[in-house]
Order: C-alpha cells, then sequence, then structure tokens
C-alpha cells in the first residue's frame, strides 16, 4: 500500500474518535486560502520540526499549505498517543490559540512542511472580518476543545483517589473552566499507585498533579495549578486598560463581550472560574431563546468563547485584592493577589456574591469533604446510589435538586419555610412535585453533622421548626443553597458606596449621586460602575444580569469619551 494512503486509513481510523469529524477537521478550499493569506505569513518547516509544543505559548493557528503534520498528545508521565494527521488544507488550533494560551498538544512535521500562521491577533481579526469562513473555523475551535475535554487529552494529570476532596476540589475548578486533564486512580492504576508512592506518601498532599513539563505539584491550590499549566495571563507591557471588569459571571461576560466588540480594550478577572453561580447550574430553562433549556456552564463557555474572539484579555484564576480609587496618572489601579497592578480608566464591578454558610457547628470541617456548595457533574459522580441531602428552596436548589435526582437514589430537600411559592419558579416547584425520588421537608433546619476518622461527612441530623423533633440519616453529600453574600470587600476604603447589606449602591439611589446627573449603573465613585448581583436592587436573575452587563457599556462609552476631551 502506498505512504499517501496509509496515511490517509490511519486518518480515518483516527477521525472516528471525534464529535462531528467533519466539522471538527473541515478542508479548506484553495478560494478560502486565498482569503486568509493577507492575515498571515509563510513558515516552512523541515522533517521532525516541531510547529508548536505541549505546554509552551501556542504561536496562532496554522493552514497547511504543503505536506503533513503529525499531532500526538503527551502528557507529563511520558506517554505519547497519536490525535490527528493533518495535510494541504487544513488548519492547526483549538480555542487556546485565541489567546495565546500554551498548547495542549504536539504538531511535527513529517517531511518539509509549508503552512501559513496566523497569529492569536490576526486570528480574531480574521474571525470578525470573515463572517462565514470565521463562524466555520470558530466551531472547529470550540469542538476541537470538546473533544479534548472528553478524550482527556492534553492538560495535567491529576493521581489520587477519585473520592477524596482535593481531586473533586482540582476536578471541578478544571471543569469549570473548560481545561482538558485526566485522572489517575491509584487504586486501579498501576503508575498512579508509584507516583504517589514515591511522591506524596501522605494523604494530605493528595493529589498530585503532574504538568505536561512533567512537574510534580503535591495538591496544589487553584492559583498554584493555574499558573503551572500556563491558564494565567496578565496586564500586557504594563498597559493601561479602557476597562478592569472584576467578576467573570454572566453580568462581566456581558459587558466584556459588548465592551470589546465595540473596541475597547478590556480585562476580565474572576477569583475562580467563568460563569459565576450561574456557571454551576445544571439546567437554566427560563433564559431567553433556549426553550429545552441550557447548562449554566454551557451558556458561560459560549460568552466566555466571545470575549476570547473580540480581544477581551481574561485572567482566571486572579484575585483582587483592592481598589485604589485616587486615579494617579487619570487610571484606576487594582492590586492584584500575585502582587501585580493592573490599571484602567474605568472599572465594572461585577463580582457577584459568596456562597452563604449557615451557622452550623463544624461545618468547615467538612466543606470539600461532603459539604457541597455547587451541584456539577463531578459531585454527582459522588451520589450515584445514595441518599443526598440538599438545604434550600430557591431556582438553584431547584434546579440542583432535579439534576441530583438523576443520579441519587433519594434527594432530601430540607426548605426552612412552609413552601416553595415564594422563592421558587413554578415550572421548578412542578417539576420537584413530579419526581418521585426528591422528599420535601419542610419547616425544617439541621442542627450537626458528623463524620469519620478522615473528617468525611458521614452523618446529617435536622430538627422540626414547629416542635421538637428532631430525625438523623446517614447522608455522606450534603449541598447547601441558602443564598448568598455580596462579594465587595475588595472595594474597602475606595469610596464606593454599599448598603447595609454590602451590595453596592448605584445612580439615584447614592447619597453622594444626589445633584448630579449619574448613569443608572455608576457608583459613587465616577467611572466605577456595578451590575449583576453585586448591585444593589438588581433582580438576581441571569437575564437581569446580561441585561446590565449590555446596558453598562453605553455609560462606560459616555465616561471614557469626556475623560479623553481636553479640558476648556
Amino acid at each position: 500500500m502506498a505512504q499517501d494512503e496509509v496515511r490517509r486509513t490511519d486518518r480515518e481510523a483516527l477521525m472516528t474518535q471525534f464529535t462531528r469529524p467533519e466539522q471538527t477537521f473541515p478542508t479548506l478550499t484553495p478560494a478560502e486560502i486565498e482569503r486568509l493569506r493577507h492575515f498571515g505569513e509563510l513558515r516552512q518547516y523541515k522533517d521532525g520540526e516541531f510547529l508548536f509544543e505541549t505546554g509552551k505559548p501556542g504561536p496562532g493557528m496554522f493552514v497547511v499549505l504543503a505536506g503533513q503534520v503529525d499531532i500526538t498528545q503527551r502528557d507529563g508521565l511520558g506517554h505519547v498517543t497519536p490525535v490527528i494527521d493533518q495535510g494541504p488544507g487544513q488548519f492547526l488550533a483549538e480555542l487556546g490559540q485565541l489567546s495565546g494560551r500554551p498548547a495542549l498538544v504536539d504538531g511535527r512535521a513529517e517531511g518539509d512542511v509549508e503552512v501559513l500562521l496566523v497569529p492569536p491577533d490576526r486570528l480574531r481579526a480574521l474571525l470578525v472580518a470573515e463572517a462565514e469562513l470565521g463562524e466555520r473555523i470558530m466551531r472547529a475551535l470550540i469542538l476541537r476543545r470538546v473533544n479534548l475535554i472528553q478524550g482527556g487529552i492534553g492538560g495535567p494529570v491529576l493521581i489520587g483517589p477519585s473520592n477524596s476532596a482535593g481531586v473533586v476540589r482540582l476536578q471541578g475548578f478544571l471543569t469549570r473552566n473548560g481545561q482538558p486533564h485526566h485522572l489517575l486512580d491509584p487504586n486501579s492504576e498501576h503508575d498512579a499507585a508509584e507516583l504517589i508512592a514515591r511522591y506524596s506518601p501522605k494523604p494530605e498532599d493528595w493529589p498530585l498533579v503532574v504538568t505536561a513539563g512533567g512537574t510534580v505539584l503535591r495538591n496544589p491550590s487553584e492559583t498554584e495549578l493555574g499558573r503551572a499549566i500556563g491558564m494565567i495571563g496578565g496586564a500586557k507591557d504594563n498597559r493601561i486598560y479602557d476597562v478592569a471588569i472584576v467578576g467573570c459571571g454572566p453580568a462581566g461576560l456581558a459587558t466584556a463581550v459588548y465592551a470589546a466588540s465595540e473596541g475597547l480594550s478590556v480585562a476580565v478577572l474572576d477569583t475562580r472560574a467563568f460563569g459565576g453561580q450561574a456557571g454551576a447550574s445544571a439546567r437554566i430553562e427560563n433564559y431567553l431563546g433556549f426553550p429545552t433549556g441550557i447548562s449554566g456552564q454551557a451558556l458561560a463557555g459560549r460568552a466566555f468563547t466571545q470575549a476570547q474572539k473580540f480581544g477581551a484579555d481574561v485572567m482566571i484564576p486572579m484575585s483582587v485584592s483592592s481598589l485604589d480609587c485616587s486615579r494617579a496618572n487619570g487610571s484606576f489601579a487594582l492590586a492584584l493577589d500575585c502582587g501585580d497592578t493592573l490599571r484602567s480608566r474605568a472599572v465594572v464591578v461585577a463580582s457577584g456574591a459568596r456562597y452563604r454558610r449557615p451557622e452550623i457547628e463544624n461545618l468547615d470541617k467538612f466543606e470539600g469533604r461532603g459539604v457541597w456548595y455547587w451541584a456539577s457533574p463531578v459531585e454527582a459522580r459522588l451520589c450515584a446510589g445514595e441518599e443526598v441531602a440538599l438545604v434550600g428552596a430557591g431556582n438553584s436548589a431547584g434546579q440542583a435538586a432535579v439534576f441530583l435526582s438523576g443520579h441519587a437514589k433519594k434527594v432530601l430537600m430540607i426548605i426552612r419555610g412552609g413552601g416553595l411559592g415564594v422563592s421558587m419558579s413554578r415550572y421548578l416547584i412542578e417539576r420537584i412535585e413530579a419526581t418521585p425520588n426528591i422528599e420535601l421537608m419542610f419547616n425544617t433546619e439541621i442542627t450537626a453533622l458528623e463524620g469519620d476518622e478522615a473528617a468525611l461527612l458521614r452523618r446529617i441530623r435536622w430538627r422540626s421548626r414547629l416542635s421538637s423533633d428532631e430525625d438523623s440519616a446517614d447522608i455522606r453529600n450534603l449541598f447547601l443553597f441558602v443564598g448568598a453574600d455580596p462579594a465587595t470587600g475588595w472595594l474597602d476604603g475606595c469610596g464606593v458606596t454599599l448598603d447595609r447589606g454590602g451590595f453596592v449602591v448605584t445612580g439615584a439611589q447614592s447619597e453622594q449621586n444626589q445633584g448630579r446627573l449619574v448613569a443608572p449603573l455608576e457608583t459613587s465613585v465616577p467611572g466605577v460602575y456595578a451590575v449583576g448581583d453585586v448591585r444593589a436592587g438588581s433582580v438576581k436573575r441571569v437575564g437581569g444580569a446580561i441585561g446590565e452587563g449590555a446596558q453598562v457599556v453605553a455609560s462606560l462609552h459616555g465616561y471614557l469619551g469626556d475623560a479623553a476631551k481636553p479640558a476648556l
């Protein structure tokens, strides 16, 4: 069999492992390649040379003009696995190349190769300028990332028991951020057991994380892991952005998409993941335009990709410790937890709210060890065939209860009040009432948590608020959806007015704004705006947050335009 026929047979075999392969790996026509030429530059590679390497920043999108490129996966354990073989007319990139993130796979020339290299900034320009062709390319980039995630291709290797607190924590972090990764359980994987024995004899060091470069981390924090795998970018060349958006939930993402698409330079920062609390919603069914519903992760993921398409710099995980509103040199200064300072001409507060912790003794002892504040597929896997308990009566609690009912044997839904109608949408109430393995317990509150020697949750106790009756059950997983408090501590000392609950006061509600014409979403400090759940008086709905994120961009243009005018 001729070499070209062998290569074609191998490629067809590899293609079967991908979802929608023809859309994932389309072939461009000569006319389409001609349209791309002014966005890139010609490059040649000799046989065996790398076009891009796992763990190193990707130089952009490659369009193959001649020759073949072999795409392989290489993990930190030294394993190399073939992914796909790409030839003339095909392009090499995935979502990370929109922002120059590290490559997740290797690309090596098979024989002499000629390509058109489109760097990240020109790739973003291409997607906007060539609408029809850009749509095909963007769809392929998204599908490639989806396939990498589903196949566990690329990204770090997590080594530890699948039900350990550290594994669940880091898997949740990587999953929420759309980062491919692979889990090896030492209970069933020989290589994993050897590494655990060599590097971390203590359970508190689990999980081990092995990066693509072979670096071994012991139970790292989310920030440590993010830095190790190249997730975290930073302010480029000490630039001053037009707007810094603190918070990457629906409100912050909407602001980023509309501001960046209208030509503003945008930085977006979040402490954990894009999507905020909405990103943890199993299914949102009352959001306009999605009659069959959409998961919070999918909705936020689309917006996250849009923001990058239009050139927003997204920095996750990155915490803002304080805001300096003195405007030295005409800009605000945001102090970051890494010790750096980010400067911008305007600031949008979209930091949302932090999960509220009910007053239950020893609650912190079991957080991440049986007590959870969201319900994702990672946590649902731990609940298979078991009874679980869920506290809460809002929409988030209802969505989580329905989602968990598809995995758990029974869901005990513990509600402090006497009904659901005040705080939950009717469609969710009807679905809960129609689900046989959800048991509603009204006028009830949890009184105690009990665990085992490893500090894992094993039993909960509760009592009726209408009598002295107490009861208990063997419960290994407890989900808390009891509301949230505004994440505004980083605003202390900058002059932004908060209400008694800690929410940001905007527009005419602020006493400092009395007597002057201000935008509805502007705070007491000119140039600082607030949108979404963190804002006093907001409706606390995904649709409302997205609407405010879009609305505030008009105010940003007005403020930035006025600031640029010379003084008379």
